[in-house]
């Protein structure tokens, strides 16, 4: 029981720190001011360089990769994290920013329907109203997207959230260590970037910006992310995807001044609401179930 708890932490700690380093995602792209496909290939470029070096520090101290590589099982979780960024990135250039992660927060969902339909995983009563709700909440901010122009954007978001659902179902019916899985999926947009930038070249007016992002905050989220699967269920993790959810906005409002439309935060409004109740009544249980002493 205490190493189970013990686990159980461990895995929210990196979560935690995942979802928090995500968030800043989105404030950084704007900052970086560049054309989406320039954005996604030197953002995935310094992604594979960080991951790389990691690897070749891991070899030289411990003589061996086998543990922290998850084999074949990791191509599918790295193709689904590769998409993921792909839809990601195309969604913040077509839609808002709260629109791209209050739609991502139906991660959790797709994340509880995959794990229901491919892990015998059996959601409560409690997570399939919360999933009503959220579909609600989502459809309100479509609705929305379409009276603005953001539909594109706003469905690219919904393909995010499903890509990441994936991505983190395999990664926790495989119990393997994914972390490295979810940094080298970056070679799969930068050859998608790459193959749009050649005829030109990379247009980034403050790359540094960027850089930051690809190099430092995406690889400790990922890895995170990925990690914590080892250690929580697939619906928990994808519901630390939601701190993006929270605070992309707030970072993007305090930086640029761009305040979601009354129609977003209605929708989102409900989905954190819904989730937040999800999550109480959950703990609530859990408490019950608990052994005295």
């Amino acid at each position: 029981m205490v190493s189970h708890l013990s686990h159980h932490r461990k895995g929210l700690l990196l979560t935690t720190i995942g979802g928090l380093a995500l968030s800043f995602d989105i404030p950084l792209i704007r900052l970086a001011s560049g054309d989406v496909w320039s954005v996604l290939t030197a953002r995935s470029l310094a992604t594979i360089f960080v991951s790389l070096v990691a690897l070749i520090v891991i070899r030289r101290v411990t003589g061996s990769l086998r543990g922290v590589l998850p084999g074949w099982i990791g191509l599918p979780v790295g193709l689904f994290y590769g998409l993921t960024t792909i839809t990601f990135l195309l969604a913040i250039y077509y839609t808002t920013a709260a629109n791209v992660v209050f739609i991502i927060a139906l991660n959790p969902m797709f994340a509880a329907l995959l794990s229901w339909i491919f892990l015998k995983e059996r959601p409560a009563l409690s997570t399939i109203v919360t999933m009503i709700a959220m579909i609600f909440g989502v459809g309100l901010i479509v609705q929305g997207g379409m009276e603005g122009g953001h539909f594109l954007g706003d469905a690219l978001s919904v393909l995010a959230s499903f890509f990441i659902a994936c991505a983190i179902t395999i990664a926790r019916a495989s119990r393997r260590d994914m972390g490295f899985a979810s940094l080298l999926s970056a070679i799969i947009p930068a050859a998608i970037g790459l193959y749009h930038v050649i005829p030109s070249s990379i247009a980034i007016d403050h790359p540094a910006w960027i850089l930051l992002d690809g190099a430092v905050l995406m690889p400790l989220s990922f890895w995170c992310l990925a990690t914590g699967t080892r250690f929580l269920s697939a619906p928990e993790v994808a519901m630390f995807y939601l701190l993006e959810t929270i605070l992309a906005p707030i970072w993007v409002w305090l930086i640029f001044a761009e305040a979601p439309s009354n129609m977003t935060l209605t929708g989102g409004l409900v989905l954190i609401l819904a989730l937040a109740a999800h999550s109480l009544w959950q703990a609530r249980i859990r408490a019950k179930l608990a052994p005295a002493g």
